[in-house]
């Protein structure tokens, strides 16, 4: 299929808009609408057709309180890095919406899946982390053309999240992904908004 500049300029406003949402209204998702999200991410690339992500959707409330208790001595602890001015805004940060997206993703990556026989990452199994990472992004447009807003939370104790979720052995936590209609759209990054860090550009080094 050849696409033109509509496909182009549509893409272009999806990737625009995407944003690291942390404020949600507690709007329930349809089932349909979660189903759709589903079979776009199984059309994310991987490895070797490996397809190492693992999904466990998070319903339970008592399981996302101790997520979210995870989540708030991680930010504690990560914040004895910073001083001065920094500290302080570092502490006005929202870095979550556990506490209040409706739909709540635990994302993991096997370490070592009978599927795609080990095509593509003998040398690098790096890859296969990097395979789950794309996953992600596929399902992030596509909640974002859904009118949906995805919010991936890092500042958390990854053992602890596999030690409460009981995952095997050969899981490696991934991300928390929390997603749900944003409180307000805006195609401004919160980070931007909050003076902490603005865009680079990509420097494309030529040799």
């Amino acid at each position: 299929m050849d696409f033109d500049q509509p496909h182009r300029d549509a893409l272009q406003e999806v990737l625009r808009w995407r944003r690291d949402v942390r404020h949600f209204r507690p709007d329930p998702i349809s089932e349909e609408v979660i189903d759709r999200l589903r079979a776009t991410m199984d059309m994310a690339p991987s490895v070797g057709n490996a397809r190492p992500w693992r999904v466990l959707r998070i319903d339970s409330p008592e399981i996302r309180a101790k997520v979210l208790a995870n989540f708030n001595a991680a930010r504690d602890a990560a914040g004895g890095a910073y001083e001065g001015d920094q500290a302080e805004a570092y502490a006005k940060l929202k870095l979550q919406g556990i506490d209040q997206a409706p739909l709540q993703l635990a994302v993991f990556t096997h370490r070592d899946p009978q599927a795609g026989h080990g095509l593509g990452r003998a040398s690098m199994p790096v890859t296969l982390q990097q395979s789950t990472a794309m996953a992600i992004h596929t399902l992030w447009l596509a909640a974002r053309a859904e009118n949906l807003g995805l919010g991936m939370v890092s500042v958390l104790d990854p053992k602890a999240v596999e030690e409460l979720l009981e995952t095997p052995p050969e899981w490696e936590f991934t991300a928390w992904l929390c997603i749900g209609t944003p409180e307000f759209t805006d195609d401004t990054p919160l980070l931007h908004r909050a003076g902490w860090q603005e865009n680079l550009p990509t420097d494309w080094e030529v040799r």
